[in-house]
């Protein structure tokens, strides 16, 4: 009899451990699949918003920085936090708020990322380059570019002009932390930066030029 009781008890006990094991197990899965999102998550934060830090200082990279003209100032709204501007894209049904480029909102993970080295739309010449997220919740901004097609449109609504913008090419490219933007330098451009639909290792860029 007492052996039945030891056997038994020592079953109970096993399946204690066994069980205790199953929740550590479960809870060490769980902070592991947690932190490699994070890490996912920080990388790609870390690569849209430093791509055009690169870009500005490596001599090998084609990157268009226009210089503005003599003279020639781009006025800031006094409150940066609010909307300068609208970028419409009538074949997606897509409208979004344009905070300016030197706002503390101008992060990917808030708005409409609008690259420091970029003229706004009122620079002849110049070349306005805007960065989203795509892929899955709130801050895919750019998930349906995938669906442009060439002559597309884009309107930047700027000082209460609207700028018509028709795209011109696409292309995609590594991600690797740099971006060559091939435009033509005589025309006035919209470049749009977001990562390639159903391709995780590449980003497209989409060139518009203003139409005349």
């Amino acid at each position: 009899m007492q052996n039945l009781r030891n056997n038994e008890t020592r079953r109970i006990t096993n399946s204690k451990i066994a069980f205790i094991a199953s929740i550590l197990t479960i809870i060490g899965l769980f902070f592991l699949s947690y932190n490699y999102i994070m890490a996912k998550k920080a990388v790609v934060y870390e690569y849209i918003n430093g791509i055009y830090v690169e870009e500005k200082q490596d001599n090998d990279v084609e990157v268009v920085t226009e210089n503005k003209k003599e003279g020639e100032k781009e006025e800031v709204e006094e409150n940066d936090s609010d909307y300068i501007g609208y970028l419409k894209i009538p074949k997606i049904g897509f409208e979004k708020g344009l905070v300016d480029k030197n706002s503390e909102e101008n992060d990917v993970e808030k708005n409409l990322y609008i690259a420091p080295v970029s003229a706004y739309p009122n620079v002849k010449g110049g070349n306005l380059i805007i960065a989203g997220h795509s892929g899955t919740g709130w801050k895919a901004f750019f998930n349906d570019l995938y669906k442009l097609r060439l002559t597309d449109q884009a309107i930047v609504t700027y000082k209460n002009k609207e700028y018509v913008y028709q795209l011109m090419d696409f292309y995609k490219q590594p991600k690797n932390g740099k971006v060559t933007i091939k435009r033509n330098k005589s025309k006035t451009t919209l470049t749009l930066i977001t990562c390639t639909n159903g391709d995780s290792t590449t980003q497209t860029v989409y060139i518009f030029e203003l139409k005349e």
